[in-house]
Parts: C-alpha cells; sequence; structure tokens
C-alpha cells in the first residue's frame, strides 16, 4: 500500500514538532527543535511545493502513485502546513514565550523600555543599522526582485497632500544579529524587525510613515541544471543560482492582523496567490530563535552536553596509516569522535609517502579542514583528484567557491557525473609501502563535513582491504573517466547495481519465507519510496518476511494485507542526533549480510545518482553494527510506530524505558574507558618502578 511522499514528509516533520512539545525536555532544546521545524518547512516549500506548482503550471497534471494529481498534493499540503504553522505559534505563544520571560529570555517589547534603553538602541540603529539599509520602491514598472527567505519591511508612505500611499521594502541585511543587545538592556534583546520599524521613518524624512510590516518571501528552489553536452558545468550551476533569486513566489509570509488592502498589494508585487499567504500569528522566521540553544550560557535551560568519547579502535599515539594497518576500523559518529576520519587525510597531505588523494565532496563545513589539507597535499605536489558534486541543493555556491579553491591549489577537480548526482562517500589514499603501493580508504553514510559530524548520527568504515582498495580505485575510474561500470569485487554503487542486490537479497528472503525457512530484513534509512522496493517489500510481507524498518523521515509504504502488517513493523526516532546512517541486513539463512550503505530506497538513490553500498564482513564489526541497527528498533521513548494511514504514534513504554541514543552514548564511553583500562596495563609492567 502506498502512501503520498509530501503527506509522509509533513508527518515526519510534526515528528519534531512533537519534541518541542516536551515539557520534560529543556527550555532551549524545545525552542531548538521549534526551529528545526521552521527550517524543514523552509527547505519543504521550496522543494517540494515549487516542484509541484511547476508541474501545475505546466499543466502536468498526472497521478502520483497514491492517485493524487499535483493540484489535489498542494489543496492537502496548504491544509496540513497551515494546521502545523497554528501549532507552531500557539506552542510558542502560549507556552514557551512564557518559560522565555520567566528566564528572562524573551524578546523584549520596545513599548516597554525607557528613555535610556531607547536612546541606546538608537545609536546602534543609527551607527550599525541604518548604513546598511537600502529602501527600494515596490510599485515601479519593473519591481525588485526581494530575496528568497530574508526578512523584509514593507514601509507604506505617503506624501504631504497627497491622498494614496506608496509602498517601500526594506530588506534587512543577514549581517546583523536578528536578536538586538546592547549595554542599556542589560541580559535582555530587541528583535531587529521592531527596532527598525521604531527608527526607520529617518531613512525617508519628508514622508509620513503610514504602516511598516515585516513579511517574507519564499521562492522555487526546484530548478534544475541543464547539463548540455560539452557544456560548462560549473557556469550553468552559477546561471540556476541566478535563477534561484528571480523564481516565483510559492509562500508569502505576513503577520496575522496586516490590513487586507497591504496584503494584496504584497501579493500582487511578489506574485502570490490566497492560497500561497500564510498569516503568521507571531514573529517570522523561527528558525532564528534555534540560535540560543548553541550559543554560551543558559546551560540550565539546555540537555546535558555528550562529549564524542575517542574510539577504542584507534590508538592516537599511531597515524592513521599504522592504526588501519592494524585491522578495519569502524566509527560511529557522533558518540564517537570524527576527529580520525579528518586525521586520515591530514596526515595524508603531510606524509611523503603518500603519492596520491582521491575524494568525493558532497557537502563539506564551510572551513573545512578537508579542503584545506586536500589543497596542502596537491601543493606538496601529491596527485590529488576530487569530485565535487555542484548539484547539492542550497550547497551549489559554496561548493562552486570550493572547487575554485581547490583548483587553484592545483587539485584535480571533476564536477559530477552527467546526468546524475554523485552522493557516494569514498576517499581513497595511496602509499608507497615496503610491499608496494597500499590503498587506505574510507567508506561512510555521511558527508565529509567536520561539523554536521557533532550531530548527525553516521557510520565509517576505514580500511586497508586489498579488495576493498580495488573496488573505490574502480570507482573512481569510473567516475572520472565516464567509464562503464564493470562488475566489482565486494562493493555495490548505483545506479548500475545497488538496486538490483538489494531486489535479489529482498527476493531470497521471500523465497525461504515461502519455503518454511526463517527470514528476515532489518534496515535503517533516512526515507523509502523507491516502487521496486516497496513492490518487493509488499511481496516478502506477505510471504511472511520478518520486516523491521527504521525510516527516519519519508516512508510511502506499508503492508497491505493483515498478514503482511502482522510481520510488519516500521519506526522513526527522532532525538538529539539526527539519524542519518543507512544499515541494511538480511538473515540469509542464519549467516547475516550486513551493509552500510549512502543511500536511501529512494529512486533518486538507486536510480539517478552515484552511490555505494559496502558490506562489512568483520565478524566483530558486522556484531557492531547489528547492534545499533536492534537498538533502533528496540527504542520506546523516542521512537514512533507508523500506522496504516501514514500516521505515527509514539511507541508505547510498555516495558524498561530504552532510549536508543542514550544507550549508544553510554555503549561508546564504555568502549573507551575499558580501552583506556587496558592501555594502563600494557604500560604497566614497562613503567620504572619507584624506589622503596
Amino acid at each position: 500500500m502506498f502512501i503520498n511522499r509530501e503527506i509522509s514528509w509533513l508527518e515526519f516533520n510534526q515528528r519534531v514538532l512533537n519534541q518541542a512539545h516536551r515539557q520534560d525536555l529543556p527550555l532551549l532544546e524545545r525552542i531548538k527543535f521549534l526551529s528545526i521545524t521552521a527550517s524543514n518547512l523552509d527547505e519543504f516549500f521550496q522543494v517540494r511545493v515549487g516542484g509541484l506548482m511547476l508541474l501545475q503550471r505546466a499543466g502536468k497534471n498526472r497521478p502520483e502513485l497514491t492517485g493524487l494529481t499535483p493540484t489535489d498534493e498542494l489543496a492537502r499540503i496548504r491544509v496540513r502546513a497551515n494546521a502545523m504553522v497554528v501549532e507552531q505559534y500557539e506552542l510558542l505563544t502560549q507556552e514557551l514565550m512564557p518559560l522565555m520571560q520567566a528566564a528572562g529570555l524573551q524578546p523584549l517589547r520596545m513599548d516597554e523600555l525607557d528613555e535610556i534603553q531607547l536612546g541606546d538602541l538608537e545609536k546602534y540603529y543609527a551607527a550599525g543599522v541604518a548604513p546598511l539599509l537600502t529602501p527600494l520602491a515596490l510599485e515601479v514598472e519593473v519591481p525588485p526582485v526581494l530575496p528568497n527567505l530574508s526578512l523584509v519591511l514593507a514601509l507604506e508612505l505617503r506624501e504631504p497632500g497627497a491622498a494614496g500611499t506608496r509602498m517601500v521594502a526594506v530588506t534587512l541585511p543577514e549581517v546583523l544579529p536578528r536578536r538586538v543587545h546592547t549595554a542599556a538592556l542589560g541580559q535582555g534583546y530587541v528583535m531587529l524587525e521592531e527596532l527598525c520599524a521604531r527608527f526607520i521613518g529617518t531613512l525617508l524624512p519628508g514622508e509620513e510613515l503610514v504602516s511598516c510590516t515585516p513579511f517574507r518571501v519564499t521562492r522555487n528552489g526546484d530548478i534544475a541544471v541543464a547539463e548540455e553536452e560539452g557544456g560548462d558545468f560549473a557556469r550553468e550551476m552559477e546561471e540556476v543560482l541566478v535563477a534561484r533569486k528571480f523564481s516565483d513566489c510559492v509562500r508569502l509570509e505576513l503577520p496575522l492582523g496586516t490590513d487586507e488592502a497591504l496584503v494584496a498589494r504584497l501579493q500582487a508585487l511578489v506574485g502570490a496567490d490566497a492560497l500561497a499567504t500564510y498569516r503568521v500569528p507571531g514573529l517570522l522566521r523561527l528558525v532564528d530563535f534555534g540560535r540560543m540553544a548553541f550559543e554560551p550560557g543558559n546551560d540550565q535551560h539546555k540537555v546535558e552536553s555528550w562529549t564524542p568519547s575517542w574510539p577504542a579502535s584507534v590508538d592516537p599515539s599511531l597515524s592513521m596509516f599504522e592504526n588501519i594497518s592494524q585491522g578495519d576500523i569502524l566509527i560511529h559518529n557522533p558518540y564517537e569522535s570524527y576527529e580520525p576520519v579528518v586525521r586520515l587525510i591530514e596526515e595524508a597531505a603531510a606524509d611523503p609517502d603518500v603519492i596520491a588523494i582521491k575524494q568525493v565532496l558532497y557537502r563539506t563545513a564551510r572551513n573545512s579542514r578537508f579542503i584545506s589539507a586536500l589543497c596542502r597535499a596537491a601543493d606538496a605536489g601529491k596527485q590529488v583528484t576530487v569530485l565535487v558534486e555542484l548539484k547539492a541543493r542550497f550547497d551549489e555556491r559554496l561548493n562552486l567557491a570550493q572547487g575554485e579553491r581547490l583548483q587553484r591549489s592545483g587539485v584535480q577537480v571533476v564536477y559530477g557525473v552527467k546526468g546524475f548526482k554523485t552522493h557516494a562517500k569514498v576517499a581513497m589514499v595511496v602509499r608507497r609501502e615496503n610491499a608496494g603501493l597500499r590503498r587506505y580508504c574510507h567508506f561512510g553514510t555521511g558527508n565529509y563535513n567536520e561539523d554536521t559530524a557533532r550531530i548527525y548520527s553516521d557510520l565509517s568504515l576505514l580500511t586497508c582491504d586489498d579488495q576493498l582498495g580495488a573496488d573505490a580505485a574502480q570507482l573512481f575510474n569510473s567516475v572520472t573517466g565516464l567509464t562503464r561500470l564493470m562488475p566489482f569485487r565486494r562493493i555495490f554503487p548505483s545506479p548500475a547495481m545497488m538496486k538490483a542486490r538489494l531486489l535479489e537479497l529482498v527476493e531470497a528472503e521471500t523465497q525461504r519465507a515461502r519455503q518454511g525457512g526463517k527470514a528476515s530484513i532489518r534496515a535503517k534509512m533516512n526515507s523509502l519510496n523507491d516502487v521496486e522496493m516497496m513492490e518487493a517489500l509488499e511481496r516478502a510481507s506477505q510471504a511472511g518476511v520478518k520486516i523491521r524498518l527504521n525510516v527516519r523521515g519519508i516512508c510511502c509504504w506499508f503492508p497491505g494485507t493483515e498478514k503482511g502488517r502482522a510481520c510488519t513493523r516500521i519506526v522513526s526516532i527522532v532525538d538529539r542526533y539526527l539519524e542519518h546512517a543507512r544499515i541494511f541486513c538480511f538473515h540469509n539463512g542464519g549467516a547475516p549480510l550486513v551493509n552500510i550503505a549512502s543511500a536511501d530506497w529512494m529512486s533518486r538513490n538507486l536510480d539517478r545518482r552515484v552511490e555505494l553500498m559496502v558490506p562489512i564482513e568483520n565478524p566483530a564489526l558486522a556484531e557492531r553494527v547489528l547492534g545499533i541497527l536492534e537498538s533502533c528498533l528496540k527504542d520506546n521513548t523516542q521512537a514512533y510506530q507508523m500506522q496504516a494511514d501514514g500516521a505515527s504514534r509514539p511507541v508505547e513504554n510498555r516495558h524498561r524505558p530504552f532510549a536508543m541514543q542514550a544507550h549508544l552514548q553510554r555503549q561508546a564511553r564504555q568502549r573507551a574507558r575499558r580501552q583506556e583500562r587496558a592501555s594502563r596495563q600494557t604500560l604497566e609492567p614497562h613503567l620504572p618502578r619507584k624506589p622503596r
């Protein structure tokens, strides 16, 4: 049975919003989750709603899997999204703001400030804000394009003696803090838009300021690059970024109670109809409040900090090459530090015996240590090849800049594969050793981003296995040389082989179940919507295969029969870390096949992206990966169980409470402590004894 993708995504965002409702969480943690739901909705409107509107306007009204046309989907989305916005602001105004006030964290109103505070703010505005503001006349022959997702003030002005008014827009610069602190305010703050509204009349002297209203425009971000044969891909991507600035408005947000005549004028100016207009009962752009959870101070209103443990299998006194030579290493961040992965590339850049580095970069940190290390490696004369994916949505501009920086250092940069996104997480270091050349590889489920590695849950495999190294080399050669993908020894890439392998494994479990044998499929992923995979799972469930899925976000399948439902369980976990790792396990007659991957079971991943699925064949590491998967399926405090209609309900806590992320954090600490004790015991017999 299929479930609509967009409604499934909104259901996922509801699970995140439910975290903000939890009264057992500290205040700033609740505010963080509220801001995440707002950020998620921003991207949802840009990409999913924007894409549906393009289909609708092009007359492409073909029904999707569940029979809904783009017009039907947009209607359902708007009802559900409106309800979610109402819930967000009810939570903020009725519950969180009073708590913020009690904690001294709420924004101050301009009308409650004294003359000294107002004078201090006026000086701040005149010196640090006004010089950055630019008024733009809106009702002109060619209206200016207002920036996407920015806060904008609509000024309604009247010239002396004039009967009517004119509209002027002032965009609030992103470089300014949204929450304005000055010495006279003490620990308090005012919102930037309210500060500007108070003093902005000085920007246009000689005219009466009739009204000042904040608003926000969301533009369509679903604009694809047209990959012309022989074209300049980087230049074409720059054209896409420019096109996004001028794309259609998919959402107009204004404060509830805004004068309807003013609403109509703004709708006409930005091109938003009534259905795309959202009247917000509170402050716009809730995403800005989430930063409070990461700023110093107010620790009493935050969750207890979890510090990543150093991976027990990595000896910090040895080089990464020595560590990996002793055996495969599995790292589970952020429970364990991601530092060894960064160190591998940094050490490779400095090591005179390293002669080549190859790496795929999809999303990197803004001040990426990976980029810096790769530049140093090229400067040192090493052969460095980097595949930079320019089609990483909303990171295209950063990736263009990173690619240019790499090229200036002499790195051979390849900008993706025509027609496909390259989403694989793989790096290879070639090192000259006594036995010849040796390949050291990293395969992962997450991006090479040391910042998100602190909040995304992902797996890394570090290995110098000859076959995996040969497969990595073959993959890089195929991608950079655009050669046909030949059979690999151990890994399964998409789009050529991964889906076929997954379907083969699902079918094998189905056949075992039909023959009366034990059969099971356990998997962890972010999303599931591929039709062939869903149909294969449906057949498996009807055959009696025990199916246990942990799907964080979109899930478009639920068994269509009673028999299938009896042997299937689909859960989703929302906790302090974003669940991002992909793990696929098949019972295989009692000899489990355990895989990690960069891909979800989505059509885009399996058919239209370069991805990797890597088997975990080391028994100890496979057992550990299975333990992670089992803990996901065991969670009964942060987990939601999917229902037949696509909705989800909290898993009932009938037995002893079990929180998967807290459990994995404890495990990581215990492994690190055991390793520390073992190291001390090894060293103690060799330490000099103190004289009696």
